[in-house]
């Protein structure tokens, strides 16, 4: 892609189906990799929000839409999956230029949101309402209707899925959305838009309002008329939309942070669980809430298994994400950078040693660019501040464990509670450990692999609620209960001759 301005959108928001320019503080994405700029233009304001809410009450509240037949909704989000399918590159190379992103992955993220449109399109034609077991003398039904202006605040390490995992589940269910995505990487949601909109998509069932958490997002939560919200980021960000959303007796589902253990058994098929390893940690640069940050390996190959992890480690190729073979990227900036570089030096300070990796690459193409090596550290306790926060950066702990019982022990002794790693040749044994183990998701023998029909989610400090799945739909509706009475017979405790 050419760093020009045109190959990027123009610098308007989509404030309720209409292009506007915003009335809030200047946003600017750079390119991590170099620190250049992509574009420089004005997020949403509180104002602005203002509008797209009222506008979204308008649409929502439409007949053509909330009474819209589930199949006729549903072509409608196929035609949207068309419309990011015939944009697969234009959406990946824009996202690696706002993202810093290998090139390979916002590819492979721009597909997802292919099927997860697709998948809610799906689930939307095979949703059947139910006629309950009768009880008396009513025929019973459980029906779902739209919630009305849901709001989804989604997270800078992978706009475009996490976009389409909130966006295509609550259209479906027939709502309006207000989606307020990062200010670090606005590009990709703001092209989504522009896909909803040429595919038809009715005016006002959308807005895209890049800006301020503090300003647009605190008023998507608190707002009246906003009657759900869906929130994927950090967990201290998450306790406190929480909050706001108990005040407001709203539904609110939270995807949170995660210090996710991955384990080592003494059986395991080591070239495996390597390869695992290295992709759960260090693909994305480390910045995905489900990175395998600590890992545990068994004792009696903790020094061999190490030695080869770290020997693996240092082959990884490092850099431009345009480049073909680059495996770490850039981080997504240089003020993230600076946050992971201290954790890293706070890991010395405790007593860790750094086996590889730990400091700037050095090379004049990493020069002006977000990055780090891919590092890993030894020789700390999992009581480590190291070893409990979430760095989210290319940053793996290894620690050594003697026995199932052990390593249970060690991997639930965190707040957090997202994801597991598993590898042994024991099935029984990795089956009862994935059941012990804290985590909404557990993989074995192999590593953040997703479907979009299996639910995901976390606990704890990880979150509440699952997206994804066929209940992914029902998560957006309201269920209501109907009776219908069949004896056309006054109730006898009125006393009203029949």
């Amino acid at each position: 892609m050419k760093d020009t301005t045109h190959d990027f959108p123009d610098g308007r928001i989509f404030v309720g189906g209409t292009w506007e320019h915003g009335q809030g503080a200047p946003i600017t994405s750079t390119f991590s990799h170099d620190g250049s700029a992509n574009i420089t233009f004005n997020g949403a304001s509180r104002e602005d929000g203002e509008r797209a809410i009222a506008r979204a009450k308008a649409a929502q509240a439409d007949p053509a839409w909330r009474n819209m037949l589930p199949h006729e909704r549903a072509k409608l989000l196929h035609r949207i999956a068309d419309g990011i399918e015939a944009n697969i590159d234009r959406i990946s190379r824009l996202q690696s230029r706002d993202t810093g992103k290998t090139l390979t992955e916002t590819a492979a993220l721009a597909a997802s949101a292919v099927g997860t449109f697709r998948y809610f399109a799906a689930v939307l034609e095979t949703s059947d309402e139910t006629l309950t077991s009768r009880r008396g003398t009513s025929l019973t039904a459980s029906v779902h209707e739209p919630i009305g202006v849901v709001g989804a605040i989604t997270p800078w390490n992978s706009p475009i899925a996490s976009d389409a995992q909130k966006l295509a589940p609550a259209l479906a269910a027939g709502n309006a959305v207000v989606l307020k995505p990062s200010s670090w990487s606005p590009l990709v949601s703001l092209e989504l838009a522009r896909i909803c909109e040429e595919a038809g998509l009715p005016k006002g069932l959308l807005s895209v309002l890049p800006g301020s958490g503090r300003e647009v997002g605190n008023l998507i939560v608190e707002h009246a008329d906003i009657g759900r919200i869906a929130f994927t980021g950090g967990t201290d960000t998450g306790r406190r939309l929480g909050e706001q959303a108990g005040r407001k007796l709203m539904p609110i589902s939270l995807e949170l942070g995660g210090k996710s253990p991955t384990i080592v058994f003494e059986d395991a098929d080591q070239d495996l669980a390597v390869a695992g390893i290295l992709f759960g940690i260090f693909s994305s640069s480390g910045q995905s809430c489900i990175a395998g940050s600590r890992l545990f390996v068994q004792r009696s190959i903790y020094d061999a298994f190490v030695e080869k992890l770290v020997a693996a480690t240092k082959k990884l190729r490092v850099g431009d994400p345009f480049a073909k073979g680059t495996q770490v990227a850039p981080l997504i900036n240089t003020e993230h950078r600076d946050a992971v570089e201290g954790y890293i030096k706070g890991a010395v300070e405790e007593g860790g040693e750094i086996l590889c990796g730990g400091k700037r690459p050095e090379g004049d193409q990493y020069a002006n660019g977000a990055y780090i090596e891919p590092t890993i550290i030894a020789g700390l306790p999992n009581t480590a501040k190291t070893c409990r926060e979430e760095i989210f950066g290319p940053v793996l702990v290894v620690l050594p464990f003697d026995d199932e019982a052990d390593v249970i022990a060690q991997g639930n002794d965190n707040d957090y509670g997202l994801a597991c790693g598993i590898w042994t040749r024991d099935f029984p044994r990795a089956w009862c450990v994935a059941g012990a183990i804290k985590a909404g998701t557990v993989w074995i023998n192999t590593y953040k692999q997703f479907s979009i029909s299996t639910p995901f989610g976390g606990d704890g400090a990880s979150g509440m609620g699952r997206e994804k799945g066929r209940e992914g739909l029902r998560v957006w509706q309201r269920q209501k209960g109907i009776y219908c009475d069949l004896t056309g017979q006054p109730h006898p405790w009125a006393g009203v001759p029949a």
